[in-house]
């Protein structure tokens, strides 16, 4: 690839190199990325831990027994905390590309360097064209955690590079996903990460066995982002350039909370505001928002100040913001369809409401605003600029192991069983992939 004097000639550059696809340029950086795949292990340790907790943490839930109760196939691959194996399937790019591992029996280093690969394909993917999937009401994570997933996995089976363009040919015609969950709180969104991480595995073993796929399936006329970005425009050189050289995904962000990522720092200033106030003297709360956020976090505001059920309160900002005031938190507990009828949320909910914040800088950065208007006239708010654990403020590896403690506890595993799981993590890339022992 050739750089011009300026970032746009660059661009330009990329684009419209007339004989190599973007899927090309990126199979042609797999190798290495192999190499340098062991300087993105403590990530890869981290989001083995932090997946892992919540494998356990759901379960038991009404979603997880519906999905497996649906699922008529078994094969050799683990789900966390479940007896019952079964063929494969996860959300996505980790738990794709461990159960290919686990059933082919691969070294702990073609996961890793399969995980990396797919993690930070999947990070990459989402800067050419960002916000546009929302707005086109599909899913990101469905949508670009299919090409993520499919190029982990295909990494970590080795594949070719042709066997790799043909995998992610393939698995654009399987990606898909639409917010509609939004309206009411519907399971769906819960569905869209593994069947993104099945539809990878499907792709990769149908280009293994020689099934072609477009080679242009990301920036072709009728490709990937055009059908779910509308557009094929996109800043392509933040894809590929530096790929496998410079980890855009060793910053990944790990959440605190039980609900939407770009919450989070909202519900972080509603624990600072509550140490200042009562909160039975809040009159009202008013908080700066991004206006690509509204349409899935604040509006209908009506339908977000009581949201229907547990699952719809996590795409509910007044939710969130009162769960932050009162609880002191949004873990899993705030998360109920018991809590999410209190009384003392839903009474507060009401009063939060939002105004657009023309100068936000998502989506480059996640941030918080609330502002509270108390019984006796005064004002108080607080500010965050970023998202607690994200790049400017990462949570530890401690912070993610006690998480996934609390994960484990709500879950029903043992103290010991997680401790053991733990132990399994600090050597998990130096053997062949086997989860046997915590089905």
């Amino acid at each position: 690839m050739v750089r011009g004097p300026n970032p746009l000639e660059y661009r330009i550059i990329t684009t419209l190199a007339p004989n190599s696809s973007i899927s090309e340029r990126l199979a042609s950086a797999i190798p290495r990325a192999r190499a340098s795949s062991p300087a993105f292990r403590e990530t890869a340790e981290k989001l083995l831990v932090d997946i892992a907790g919540l494998c356990v943490a759901a379960r038991r839930t009404d979603y997880v027994r519906a999905a497996l109760g649906g699922w008529e196939t078994s094969g050799a691959c683990t789900a966390i905390g479940h007896e019952r194996a079964f063929d494969a399937g996860g959300a996505v790019i980790v738990p794709a590309v461990l159960a290919v591992s686990e059933r082919e029996k691969l070294k702990g280093a073609d996961a890793l360097a399969g995980i990396a690969v797919g993690a930070e394909l999947m990070c990459r993917a989402s800067l050419v064209a960002p916000k546009r999937i929302h707005k086109a009401s599909f899913h990101p994570t469905a949508v670009l955690g299919a090409v993520g997933a499919a190029a982990g996995v295909a990494s970590a089976l080795r594949l070719s590079e042709r066997e790799f363009v043909n995998a992610l040919g393939i698995v654009g015609s399987m990606a898909g996903g639409i917010i509609e969950y939004l309206a009411e709180g519907a399971w769906t969104k819960r569905l869209h990460p593994g069947w993104a991480a099945q539809s990878a595995i499907r792709a990769v073993d149908l280009a293994r066995a020689g099934f072609i796929g477009p080679r242009t399936v990301l920036e072709g006329t009728h490709g990937l982002y055009q059908a779910f970005a509308h557009t094929t425009e996109g800043d392509w050189a933040k894809l590929v350039d530096g790929f496998g050289e410079r980890w855009v995904a060793g910053s990944i962000a790990f959440k605190p909370y039980a609900c939407g990522t770009m919450t989070q720092p909202y519900v972080d200033c509603a624990r600072r505001l509550a140490k200042r106030v009562n909160v039975g003297d809040i009159v009202e709360v008013v908080c700066e928002a991004a206006e690509g956020t509204v349409h899935r976090l604040w509006e209908p505001l009506a339908a977000k100040q009581q949201p229907p059920n547990a699952y719809a309160a996590k795409f509910s900002s007044p939710y969130c913001i009162a769960a932050g005031f009162v609880l002191g938190h949004a873990g899993l507990d705030a998360f109920t369809e018991e809590r999410v009828r209190d009384q003392r949320l839903q009474s507060l909910a009401g009063k939060v409401r939002y105004q657009i914040d023309p100068h936000n800088p998502y989506p480059d950065e996640f941030t918080g605003h609330v502002r509270v208007r108390l019984k006796d006239g005064r004002e108080l708010e607080e500010r965050q600029a970023h998202m607690r654990g994200g790049a400017h403020e990462p949570l530890s590896r401690a912070d993610i192991e006690d998480k996934f403690r609390l994960n484990c506890t709500y879950g029903g595993w043992s103290a010991a069983q997680a401790e053991r799981f733990l132990a399994y993590v600090r050597g998990a890339f130096d053997a062949p992939v086997d989860l046997a022992a915590f089905r």
